[in-house]
């Protein structure tokens, strides 16, 4: 005999995709907190300079050196962690990650000096390059097609969402000079930090592992079960037969690290360094790490007065990148990437010639300053922040995901690395004569220069986008597997 209670009711197919499109959003939310922590430490260094400056008594160098540890450990991050995470997967790789930022942040405030805090920065940036490379992942390989562009780039509104956190934070922490304890109120600001640790490690411990990883290691009812709880119920036989077939391929090629320089792999390989090297050689976070230096240079007064200015560019960024959101899977990324960089390209000419232009402007430099900052922001936050990560997370194939995305992350931190170490050096190497900026008693230099120069390396990447940035808006990442194994180029995809 049987009885109609042992078979729970189904869910009607529209209920069920109902469920599955707020849970794949629920998970790459939690997931995206990584983000979080990234944009955290990226803005919190730039409300804490001017104060650890002066407990330390150091000079700029020092300054970019500190600043560039970080960017160091990012480095050492993103190239340990590809393979681990093909090993281990991407969710214990993320749980680790939280952990080793919450140590570093507390390293970060306790630093008694120069030293001390140079290595908990190099630490704590183990943590941001290892989550920089593998939430992305993680949110690209548990994404619907046709979802995935968005979600992952919820990874770039977390990033702009913690460095706004960071700077409100940094605001709320600030003294003016001469307070007591005007010294030490940079130690706060990095205390905070444990909390999005925390916030991340909690919520990824309820999270599933991706299914193409698990589908990788031969688990084939856990990668099912995942699928069920993320994908339209009516194409998870046919996202299942693509995967084992392209596990198939992989195998077949017996990987080894060796396998990313394969001439088929080219054009992705040239892709995840290109756009990451456009991403940051355009200057974004010498205005990221440097803006209160930089407002200091515009005009204004004490280091509280520009960690207030700072404020509203973490806003804009936040603004900006949840327009992102709404357009990454509607225009496409290669007019996203168009728009945006020309954007740019015309903002920091603009912020050029109004330093050249500093002595004829007056005080007015202060708001044109700002505003031109805001500009820029908003053309970066709208097309290259979110874009670098996603393209780096969807154009590699199964089997060297891993590794090929931990190579875009990691030529994202080579790269910034070099920018926040030079950037000091390439102000005072490039100052116009007659145009030095002197901030109490301090040559400064003048940022026109650095301004002109991010500004050729953008007209170059609209050069280079032309022919290498995909179209992968509704692309299977099987099928831009496909693409690359045909020989094709990037515009034909």
């Amino acid at each position: 005999m049987t009885t109609s209670t042992l078979t729970p009711p189904r869910k009607s197919p529209a209920r069920s995709t109902a469920h599955n499109r707020l849970l794949v959003v629920f998970i790459a939310t939690i997931a995206s907190t990584g983000g979080l922590l990234f944009g955290f430490d990226t803005g919190v260094i730039s409300g804490a300079i001017p104060y650890f400056q002066q407990r330390f008594q150091l000079g700029n160098d020092w300054i970019e050196l500190i600043t560039t540890a970080g960017l160091l450990g990012a480095v050492a991050g993103a190239l340990s962690c590809g393979r681990i995470a093909d090993v281990i997967g991407r969710r214990r790789v993320i749980l680790a990650a939280a952990l080793v930022f919450s140590i570093g942040a507390i390293w970060s405030g306790m630093a008694p000096d120069a030293r001390s805090l140079v290595a908990a920065r190099f630490f704590l940036g183990i943590a941001i390059g290892v989550s920089s490379f593998t939430v992305p992942l993680y949110i690209s390989e548990i994404s619907p097609a046709r979802t995935r562009g968005t979600l992952v780039s919820l990874f770039q509104l977390l990033i702009t969402i913690g460095i706004m956190v960071s700077y409100f934070s940094d605001s709320a922490f600030a003294l003016p000079e001469g307070a007591p304890g005007y010294v030490e109120c940079w130690r706060p600001m990095f205390y905070v930090g444990v909390i999005p640790a925390l916030i991340m490690f909690t919520g990824m411990m309820f999270l599933p592992e991706t299914p193409r990883w698990l589908m990788s290691k031969g688990r084939e009812e856990e990668c099912r079960s995942v699928l069920m709880k993320v994908e339209d119920p009516v194409l998870i036989s046919g996202v299942m037969a693509n995967m084992k077939e392209e596990i198939a391929l992989d195998r077949e090629d017996n990987v080894r690290w060796s396998e990313i320089f394969r001439p088929w792999l080219r054009a992705p390989l040239i892709i995840a360094v290109g756009i990451m090297f456009v991403q940051q050689f355009t200057g974004i976070n010498t205005i990221i790490y440097y803006s209160p230096k930089i407002f200091l240079m515009a005009g204004f007064d004490g280091a509280r007065s520009a960690i207030l200015a700072s404020l509203s560019v973490g806003v804009v960024n936040v603004l900006f990148t949840v327009l992102s959101l709404f357009l990454v899977d509607r225009i496409g990324r290669r007019r996203l990437y168009v728009t945006g960089v020309s954007g740019m390209v015309v903002a920091l000419v603009a912020l050029s010639s109004c330093f050249v232009l500093q002595a004829e402007l007056g005080h007015a430099v202060r708001q044109i300053t700002i505003a031109l900052v805001w500009i820029y922001c908003a053309f970066f936050s709208m097309s290259l922040g979110p874009l670098g990560w996603l393209i780096i997370s969807e154009v590699f194939p199964l089997k060297v995901r891993g590794i090929g995305t931990s190579i875009g992350s990691l030529s994202c931190w080579l790269f910034n690395g070099v920018v926040a170490f030079t950037f000091f050096k390439i102000v005072r190497a490039l100052t116009f004569q007659g145009t030095d900026i002197v901030v109490r008693g301090e040559n400064l230099g003048n940022p026109a220069g650095a301004f002109a120069l991010y500004a050729l390396v953008g007209v170059a990447g609209l050069l280079w986008g032309y022919f290498y940035i995909p179209e992968t808006r509704g692309r299977s990442l099987e099928h831009i597997e496909e693409h690359w194994r045909d020989g094709k180029s990037p515009r034909q995809l």
